[in-house]
């Protein structure tokens, strides 16, 4: 599966003209689902401005096969307007992800508060995602219910659901938009951040983390400096523990160390005689794992993630592959050491970067690295 999305990659990466019939094919491939993991998230992950274009020029003929009546609702060039200077409403659009939901969205939500301290902020995206915001009173739900395994058109029907027409909308780069590409409101109301081409120059660009950089644009554009991620979910119930570890890794397997890295990992943390709780992730897989190498006289977290993370928010380390949880650490400035593995590209691991100590899981001395950080 995915052998047409892969050569429509290469044609884009080639910038090489996108027959009909191959474009045709990858939009039925496994219903779309292997355009959007190999094509669409390759072309973001490389962070390359001009790579944007090429997405945008694909992703809008895949629009006219897939969803033509979407067609008037493309947006060629997102504005790039300063907001104004008050507002009553704000939609801050989910990234789909828990991890960048912390890292960019949160960013933005703490600058239209601080923007707008008298206004409703309105957190659009799943229940899953708003839950690490639910004890912030500034901030009210709406449901988006955008599947990141779904369908092509599943997903289109999603974004096409949404529309906005009594505030402003502040976009991360979302996947509710499919990156910027769809209206969800006039023009005039819209303030996009472009997390993919955002902080380039002319010389290759630099190494800034995506939450830095979502600052930078909450300052040039909504006019507040020194916006920041944050957490705010229920209070955690229960003792707190000195170590939260997470061995989750969002469905790509390309983040994990093979072997028995994972066994030793819990080894090396229950010989520092800290208490230990371990997650244990959300699918089936992740839990295996997990009850295999945990040890005994370590606790473990089952369940919905915003609890964990008020878990990690009141430890006093923070361990795992380069996951939510370390979003959530840096967020929180807890310790940590993230287990960096998988990027495709050197500027996609420099984007993601946490703060705080973060090891290369591709290095065969991984775990002695681990060992001597803690």
């Amino acid at each position: 599966m995915g052998s047409i999305c892969n050569e429509l990659l290469d044609a884009c990466l080639r910038e090489g003209a996108l027959p009909d019939a191959l474009l045709h094919r990858a939009i039925v491939e496994d219903d779309g689902r292997a355009l959007l993991s190999i094509v669409v998230e390759r072309l973001g992950d490389l962070f390359d401005p001009h790579l944007c274009q090429v997405y945008e020029r694909l992703f809008t003929r895949v629009i006219a096969r897939a969803a033509p009546e979407l067609l008037p609702r493309v947006r060629p060039a997102p504005p790039s307007a300063r907001a104004p200077a008050t507002a009553e409403r704000i939609y801050v659009l989910s990234r789909v992800t828990l991890g960048a939901d912390v890292a960019v969205t949160s960013v933005l939500m703490d600058a239209a508060k601080r923007r707008y301290p008298d206004a409703e902020i309105v957190f659009v995206g799943a229940r899953k995602s708003y839950e690490l915001f639910e004890a912030d009173v500034r901030v009210r739900h709406l449901a988006a219910p955008y599947g990141r395994s779904g369908a092509l058109s599943e997903r289109l029907t999603a974004s096409a659901a949404l529309w906005f027409d009594d505030g402003l909308v502040f976009d991360p780069d979302s996947r509710l938009t499919q990156l910027g590409l769809l209206r969800v409101c006039d023009d005039a109301n819209y303030f996009f951040f472009p997390s993919r081409s955002y902080g380039w120059d002319d010389s290759g660009g630099g190494s800034a983390r995506l939450p830095d950089l979502a600052a930078r644009w909450a300052r040039e554009h909504v006019g507040v400096a020194n916006a920041a991620p944050y957490i705010a979910p229920l209070p955690a119930a229960g003792e707190p523990a000195d170590i939260t570890v997470s061995l989750g890794v969002g469905e790509n397997e390309s983040k994990r160390i093979g072997g028995d890295f994972e066994r030793e990992l819990m080894r090396t943390l229950a010989a520092t005689g800290a208490s230990v709780v371990v997650d244990k992730g959300g699918s089936a897989e992740e839990r295996a794992r997990v009850e295999h190498v945990v040890l005994p006289g370590m606790r473990t977290h089952e369940g919905a993630f915003a609890p964990f993370a008020a878990q990690i928010a009141r430890s006093k380390l923070f361990v795992g592959y380069d996951s939510a949880g370390g979003h959530v650490a840096s967020a929180c400035g807890v310790p940590l050491i993230s287990i960096a593995k998988g990027f495709v590209s050197e500027r996609m691991a420099a984007r993601w970067r946490p703060v705080g100590t973060v090891i290369d899981g591709n290095a065969p001395d991984a775990l002695a690295r681990v060992k001597a950080a803690l």
